[in-house]
């Protein structure tokens, strides 16, 4: 019986394979558009791969893969990947429509024999949800440059504070953050035009690079601006300001007191918080291996944020199931194609076979310092 039921699985996946031929399948799902890549090489398994933070919903279109994805199919991988239903912090519609692509996939083209789940930035965030709360549907995970933490933690203690410290010593420049107006846009030239604020005052732009860890004003200004249209972005989906300050106390390496008397209080609206709170906040509890990848500099997501997670696996007593490493680049997400290849491969080595990666500095990293 063991042997009919599995000869008629293999029969589903060889039925549904593109025999020999790679093929792309764009369409859409409630809403949500999605491309699926099968290679011709299709070995039986798939990949989930989640986008990152965009302001409005992703479309695709024909062509070859980005080769940061085609690391994937290259290592014979069916690769999904859906747009969402809507842009911004889209984590509910996320979750909803990458389920439905999975499913799809599953309907036509057979169930794969693994599927992982991967992703950039809020994509990395995903990775980390799946993994918490759909145990069953997912092998192993892959979060790329993902912020590993509660939400209230990396949008409210590192965004909505930034913002209030940049307002300390900026008061005027961007819109007050519990109320930032509708028609605010993120774009190069608001950058640069913060930039240009920040390079007008030198003491102060001084000041506020050593607490935010900023390596530059333009850094800086890119992240301000990015961080001013998010928490639009979150004010929309919440109904309101989802984030308060008056229990805070403030750390600097300068005038710290002064900082403190100076900066402004915000209260959160209580509905506001609770949806925050909701989407999404990590439990630490993992079934299966994860393998995150991040920068050792990244200006959007620092450090400290995907350090939270190792204590909530600890927590959980999931620290078995869970692996950090870096690579050192500057930027939010400057993760190699070749790096993410090597993390893919480590993580399958893991699932398989029990070979839990190292930690720390990431292998393809260190075997090019290697070489030198």
């Amino acid at each position: 019986m063991r042997l009919i039921t599995a000869l008629l699985a293999c029969a589903t996946i060889c039925a549904a394979a593109p025999n020999g031929e790679p093929k792309v399948e764009m369409g859409e799902i409630n809403g949500a558009k999605y491309r699926i890549d099968i290679p011709a090489n299709w070995n039986g398994g798939l990949v989930m791969y989640c986008h990152g933070y965009s302001p409005i919903a992703v479309s695709y279109k024909g062509g070859a893969l980005p080769p940061v994805l085609a690391v994937f199919t290259d290592q014979g991988y069916a690769l999904a990947q859906s747009g969402y239903a809507a842009g911004g912090w889209a984590i509910q519609e996320a979750v909803a429509d990458t389920e439905a692509l999975r499913r799809h996939f599953a309907t036509k083209y057979g169930q794969p024999k693994e599927t992982f789940i991967t992703g950039h930035s809020m994509g990395g965030f995903l990775t980390m949800m799946f993994m918490e709360r759909f145990p069953t549907s997912y092998d192993a995970g892959l979060a790329l440059c993902g912020p590993l933490a509660p939400t209230t933690y990396f949008m409210e203690r590192g965004a909505f504070d930034t913002r209030v410290v940049f307002d300390y010593y900026f008061p005027g420049a961007l819109p007050r953050p519990d109320k930032i107006p509708a028609d605010y846009q993120n774009s190069p030239e608001a950058a640069k035009q913060l930039q240009a604020v920040i390079d007008g005052a030198p003491e102060k732009a001084a000041a506020l690079l050593r607490y935010s860890g900023a390596h530059s004003t333009k850094d800086l200004a890119g992240t301000l601006t990015f961080i001013t249209f998010m928490l639009l972005d979150l004010q929309r989906r919440a109904g309101g300001n989802p984030f308060d300050n008056r229990d805070v106390i403030y750390e600097s390496p300068d005038d710290y007191n002064a900082l403190n008397d100076g900066v402004k209080r915000y209260a959160a609206d209580a509905r506001a918080s609770e949806y925050i709170r909701a989407w999404y906040t990590p439990t630490g509890r993992l079934t299966h291996p994860m393998l995150a990848i991040h920068t050792s500099y990244d200006p959007l997501v620092p450090v400290r944020i995907p350090n939270r997670y190792p204590e909530l696996t600890e927590q959980s007593g999931s620290q078995g199931m869970f692996v950090q490493q870096y690579v050192k680049h500057d930027g939010h997400c400057a993760i190699l194609p070749s790096e993410v290849a090597a993390g893919f491969t480590e993580l399958r080595a893991w699932k398989d076979n029990g070979v839990r990666p190292h930690s720390g500095l990431h292998p393809e990293t260190a075997d090019a310092a290697g070489s030198r």
